[in-house]
């Protein structure tokens, strides 16, 4: 069990932008937040995605064969602790409150995020606990104010900053 204690504290310290992961159109829309998203490649350009199968948007993304990755900004706390079942919400009440927009075959994307990427699944690998996703992807929308991304590290959020280039000195020492 110490081990098992020492990787969630090691895994802790790692900082993860926060996403809210979705799926579905109208009443069977649903979704979670997630910091495991990663780039894959840019040819084709695609993300991996490792959702928990015990989540309750699980099956539904992998029947809908799609989802959107959308990157929150600080303000969009309130997004991520929704998606995450903080305040007892499931399927697409955790809709309400912000604006949706809907791609055409796609997954329902939030139209303020900082980045919302339309994403085919073109392959599931088992992750243990967690199915591991490679989405194409078929859209990409980017807000026009590139703002700082909500950030989770030490169980607790934070955003990122800009970062001072070190100087030439501290970088040879």
């Amino acid at each position: 069990m110490e081990f098992q204690t020492n990787f969630r504290e090691a895994m802790s310290r790692l900082a993860g932008v926060v996403n809210v992961i979705t799926t579905g159109r109208g009443d069977a829309r649903c979704g979670l937040t997630a910091t495991a998203m990663c780039s894959l490649s840019a040819e084709p350009p695609s993300v991996l995605v490792c959702i928990n199968a015990s989540a309750s948007a699980h099956n539904t993304i992998l029947a809908e064969g799609r989802f959107g990755v959308n990157v929150l900004s600080p303000e969009q706390a309130w997004i991520a602790n929704r998606f995450a079942g903080q305040d007892g919400r499931k399927g697409a009440v955790r809709f309400e409150g912000a604006v949706w927009h809907q791609t055409a075959d796609g997954a329902p994307l939030l139209s303020d995020a900082l980045v919302a990427l339309d994403c085919r699944i073109a392959q599931r690998f088992d992750g243990y606990s967690h199915s591991i996703l490679v989405g194409v992807i078929e859209s990409i929308h980017l807000s026009d104010d590139p703002r700082a991304c909500l950030v989770w590290q030490g169980r607790t959020y934070r955003q990122t900053a800009n970062v001072v280039e070190p100087s030439q000195h501290a970088l040879a020492a």
